[in-house]
């Protein structure tokens, strides 16, 4: 798909997104959250790729927040920022999602790099979340995902207090990852995505959607037990010999059972 405010490309397993408005701080539009959506999307439905960065364009900015230009004057969806709809295919996607921080990550790209499974920053980066400094707040997914991280009182300072957070901060509290020299960005990102990309992929699909059940009610369960311990009990043994039984109007052999 072509888009207007974002790059994709991939390298081997590695499929990159890269959030492309580098002189406005790369913040997210409605559009933005929509291409990153779409993309996600595509990317769920191909095999050529097993771990996705996420990074932003220049060597200044990761993303430093959304604006609401161009969106309708009104409190009802139409005067809403997608976020959640970007945030959610993040999670929802079946192969890990790495944010490889290049600058700032303030306000909604903070939270972006948090709803990511794996962070690496390099050594310049900052971490800020500012709502309530300019009256905002996120009392959803960078809130709870947030306190996963670094737990209730660290994530109730870094919200009510607003400090920035440099890299090592970061890395020290559990916000990130990991933290790089920052001309070893780039290689260091590549070689920490194709250690991911060389595990199991249905191992690792397992595992983000056993983690991602805790917070996904039935939506995130479903995820767990219909996309995949569904797809690996069909086609066993048991199921086959079920299902010839079934067909024939006979007893299943309970011998094939458990195998």
């Amino acid at each position: 798909m072509a888009y207007e405010e974002i790059l994709y490309e991939e390298d081997g397993p590695i499929g990159t997104i890269t959030l492309n408005r580098p002189d406005d701080g790369n913040m997210f539009t409605e559009r933005m959250c929509h291409e990153i959506r779409d993309c996600i999307n595509d990317i769920r439905r191909e095999t050529r790729t097993r771990v996705i960065v996420l990074t932003g364009a220049g060597d200044k900015f990761f993303c430093t927040g959304g604006r609401k230009d161009g969106m309708q004057d009104s409190k009802l969806y139409a005067g809403v920022l997608p976020v959640l709809e970007m945030y959610e295919s993040i999670d929802r996607l079946q192969k890990p999602v790495i944010a490889s921080v290049n600058g700032f990550a303030v306000g909604g790209g903070n939270v972006l790099q948090v709803v990511c499974d794996l962070t690496i920053a390099k050594e310049s980066a900052i971490f800020r979340q500012v709502g309530p400094m300019v009256g905002s707040f996120d009392a959803g997914y960078g809130t709870w995902y947030l306190e996963d991280l670094v737990g209730k009182k660290r994530a109730k300072e870094i919200w009510y207090c607003n400090q920035k957070i440099t890299a090592r901060e970061a890395v020290e509290m559990g916000l990130i990852n990991k933290v790089v020299p920052d001309d070893e960005l780039k290689s260091a990102t590549k070689h920490y995505a194709l250690e991911v990309a060389e595990r199991g992929a249905f191992a690792l699909a397992s595992i983000k959607g056993a983690f991602n059940a805790r917070h996904g009610g039935v939506a995130g369960l479903s995820r767990v037990t219909h996309d995949l311990l569904l797809r690996a009990y069909l086609g066993s043994e048991e199921q086959e010999e079920l299902a010839q039984a079934f067909a024939a109007r006979r007893i299943p052999d309970a011998e094939r059972f458990g195998h």
